[in-house]
């Protein structure tokens, strides 16, 4: 199983011609945004008719850019798109978690609630986790002189040892890869990352 995963995109049609491109051929079986797939909404229609053009899934949270849009009915117009914001989707033998949105919170009491009904029903299954915001204390959050990530889905990646967690948000980040504790962690950038799960 193979896909494409990207993030902030913004309004970037170049880009997104480019990604729909790579994203259109036979190898690869979905996308997945982590998010800001527009500038604070413009462009956004634009960007989603592109991505549901391809006919395949495409398993999509809202980054800060999209927050404050009715993003889940915008969404829930293109059969292709997949609202993955507080969702979870099964992939095969993987199982999608999805939380969009935030800046530069430390921490997020509404992913803490969720997390524990997470790891209630899948502790133990291949769980791959999409945030827009990194994880804390990685060389995905390091911005400047300090660490900006989310100390809460570092905790919960600890807890759940996902197989792969895919953010982005920090432009500054793209394309670095790291782990945490056996956990491969991503920023996919907006040119995108092909990601084969066995």
């Amino acid at each position: 199983m193979k896909f494409l995963a990207f993030t902030d995109l913004h309004e970037d049609k170049e880009v997104m011609n480019e990604l729909v491109k790579r994203a259109a051929k036979d190898d690869i079986d979905f996308i997945v945004c982590c998010g800001d797939i527009s500038t604070f909404g413009n462009g956004l229609q634009y960007n989603l008719k592109k991505l549901n053009s391809l006919g395949k899934k495409v398993y999509i949270v809202p980054g800060n850019h999209e927050e404050g849009l009715e993003f889940a009915g915008i969404v829930a117009g293109f059969p292709n798109l997949v609202h993955l914001d507080r969702n979870v989707k099964i992939v095969g033998d993987y199982v999608f978690l999805g939380y969009g949105g935030g800046g530069f919170s430390l921490q997020d009491a509404e992913f803490r609630k969720i997390a524990r009904e997470w790891y209630g029903k899948y502790n133990g299954r291949k769980i791959i986790l999409i945030t827009h915001q990194p994880p804390y204390g990685t060389k995905l959050d390091w911005l400047g002189n300090r660490h900006v990530g989310n100390k809460d889905f570092t905790s919960f990646i600890l807890r759940m040892k996902p197989k792969l967690a895919l953010s982005g948000h920090l432009h500054e980040t793209v394309g670095i890869v790291d782990s945490i504790e056996g956990t491969k962690i991503a920023n996919p950038g907006w040119e995108g990352m092909v990601i084969e799960l066995p």
